[in-house]
């Protein structure tokens, strides 16, 4: 039996809109509109023009909430660890990018990202917002037995369907444009189920001056007949500038039938040339003269339009043989446009067609090839589509973000295009650990999650472009550093000083968690000070201590317990800008006021810290 809300929903869907009863957030009508519909009056209250739903505010909220995160290296799952400028990490990408504030503020050129689309079943990132917290999780099992959070799917069923998915993506934009570049750009995918919101919510976030492009991406070439009304054969990337003043499009390259329309007929020492329409519209009657061709025909422009220059300009461009007349001399003249003079990179179009960029069924089947015939991701997205946004906006030095990585196929994307181009393009991928389902192929292949078939997806793709373009590919950086989220390096007490035993203030003295290492230690130090995260890392034995160098020196550190002043000597002859130790590695505090000495005496620069 239908609702009497579901009843007025058929006949108003305006009028229907989502309300907060006591905790519970339900579908509700907005009495003031159906009012207004039925009494066929305008009402006089006052109007704003704004884009609102139910958990915006705590969105906003979270997005700028601090946590106690850092990102711990795994070596183990790298490849190339120490010289990579490249990242993989792994966790929840609102956490990740609140930690990427500080070391990546306005350098990121481009960000590209591939959001769940909300189709009902797709999975939903399980953030909270709702003013208590503790209510929340209850009511959603956020939790897990153990205190692990559970993954929580946005399904029709949900009566905030459409806010929760609003407030996922709110909370990621707002943090995501702190890290472009004031010339950079981002790329969204998207399809009809939530690309009006995203459109209202990217005005927002971007700001509407700076919206560039809707562009159409034609993913099917095959209809679906099943289908009751239409088949779906596009999606949409909406692209926004950080600031459209800045943004400058290298255009696309030409290819070879735009070049093959250009001819030399007349042997011009310029190079070949096509000819261009000398007439154009409206009328302009100091350009409206009659021309004489070299075989005394005499000419007029067409009605209702002019010749493009005035008389004066026109016998110039002839004295500079830029007007073609024909083979014979008896055509109407058309101008000469030469290809050494036309810009080099091709206005993009806005619809993009499968057979330039690729469609979803290409993108499998190549995924598939890449995995030995296994089918272990739906619907990744072709490399060929997001080479080009990467050849529209981003350098050959540029720094490339998805926090929406799924099989990474931008990170193979920003491989392939280096491998062409001889760039230095890195990329950063964060992905959350989504478990793969128990009966899939990839779990059946091994794949346990997400992460997992995203990194062995850049080990391959990077070796089969190495072993594809071996000539270009000399100093190609086909590693990446894997990263993962985790509480902080620290231990934290949260007691008062009259609560302080003996035993803890022992553990204030050696505060660090045991089961944390000293890169742990050395990347969560690069976080707090803001420092790029992708730098070279080196580390060497000295006295039986192991240091650790930073972006060619600019960091060094110990983490070991009870070094000897000669390490300390031998890290600071490196005249690093930045010195870093653990409490534990002076055996006294007379140590730990040498080892500052020494640093004033070898490095006075330097920034001289213990953790």
């Amino acid at each position: 039996m239908e609702t009497k809300i579901s009843l007025i929903e058929k006949i108003f869907p305006e009028v229907i809109t989502e309300k907060n009863f006591d905790g519970t957030i339900k579908k509700a009508v907005d009495f003031d509109k159906l009012k207004e519909i039925l009494s066929e009056e305008i009402s006089d209250a006052p109007e704003s023009y704004t884009f609102n739903w139910v958990g915006k505010n705590a969105a906003r909220a979270d997005a700028y909430r601090k946590i106690n995160k850092t990102l711990r290296p795994c070596v183990v799952e790298s490849k190339n660890f120490d010289t990579t400028e490249n990242l993989y990490i792994e966790g929840d990408n609102l956490e990740v990018l609140k930690l990427l504030q500080q070391s990546y503020l306005h350098k990121i050129k481009m960000i590209y990202i591939d959001p769940p689309y909300n189709t009902g079943n797709d999975f939903i990132y399980h953030d909270k917002f709702v003013t208590d917290a503790e209510e929340y999780a209850a009511e959603t099992k956020l939790f897990d037995d153990d205190g692990n959070k559970n993954f929580v799917e946005n399904t029709e069923s949900n009566p905030r369907f459409h806010s929760d998915w609003c407030s996922m993506i709110y909370s990621r934009l707002l943090l995501a444009r702190n890290l472009l570049t004031d010339d950079g750009v981002i790329f969204i995918s998207i399809d009809d189920n939530e690309q009006a919101n995203l459109k209202k919510i990217c005005d927002e976030v971007f700001g509407e001056k700076n919206f560039v492009a809707q562009i159409i991406w034609e993913r099917a070439y095959a209809p679906v007949n099943l289908k009751k009304h239409f088949s779906t054969s596009h999606d949409y990337i909406l692209c926004y500038a950080k600031n459209l003043q800045n943004l400058i499009c290298n255009g696309l390259p030409r290819n070879v039938t735009a070049n093959d329309r250009y001819k030399n007929p007349d042997n011009d020492p310029r190079g070949v040339w096509k000819s261009g329409d000398f007439s154009v519209g409206p009328i302009v009657e100091k350009q409206v003269y009659e021309i004489t061709t070299p075989s005394g025909r005499k000419v007029l422009p067409p009605s209702g339009r002019c010749w493009r220059v005035t008389k004066e300009r026109f016998e110039e461009l002839v004295t500079d043989n830029r007007v073609y007349f024909g083979e014979d001399g008896n055509n109407v003249p058309s101008v000469k446009r030469f290809l050494s003079e036309v810009k080099q990179g091709m206005t993009p179009m806005t619809i993009w067609k499968y057979e330039e960029v690729g469609h979803s069924q290409d993108a499998t089947k190549f995924l598939k090839e890449l995995f030995d015939d296994k089918s272990i991701f739906t619907y990744p997205k072709p490399v060929e589509l997001i080479k080009r946004c990467l050849e529209l906006y981003a350098d050959k030095e540029s720094i490339v973000l998805d926090f929406f990585s799924g099989s990474a196929t931008t990170a193979h994307a920003v491989l392939a295009l280096n491998a062409e181009d001889g760039g230095r393009r890195r990329f950063i991928m964060v992905q959350l650990p989504e478990k793969c389902a128990a009966k899939s192929e990839a779990y059946k292949a091994g794949y346990k999650n997400i992460c997992e078939i995203g990194k062995e997806r850049i080990r391959r793709a990077g070796e089969k472009i190495k072993s594809e373009s071996p000539l270009i590919t000399g100093d190609l950086d086909v590693g990446f550093r894997v990263l993962k989220i985790d509480e902080t390096n620290f231990k934290n007490f949260s007691v008062s000083p009259a609560e302080l035993t003996q035993e803890m203030l022992k553990d204030f003295a050696d505060n660090i968690k045991a089961d944390r290492n000293a890169l742990d230690l050395l990347f969560e130090c690069l976080i707090n000070w803001g420092v790029e995260l992708h730098l070279n890392h080196a580390q060497e034995t000295f006295e039986g201590a192991t240091v650790h160098s930073y972006a060619e020196n600019f960091l060094v550190a110990c983490f070991d317990k009870n070094i000897s002043l000669e390490v300390v000597k031998f890290m600071a002859q490196k005249n690093p800008l930045r010195a870093v130790f653990i409490d534990a590695c002076f055996k006294s505090d007379s140590d730990k006021i040498n080892a500052g000495e020494i640093f004033k005496l070898y490095a006075p620069n330097a920034k001289f810290k213990v953790i």
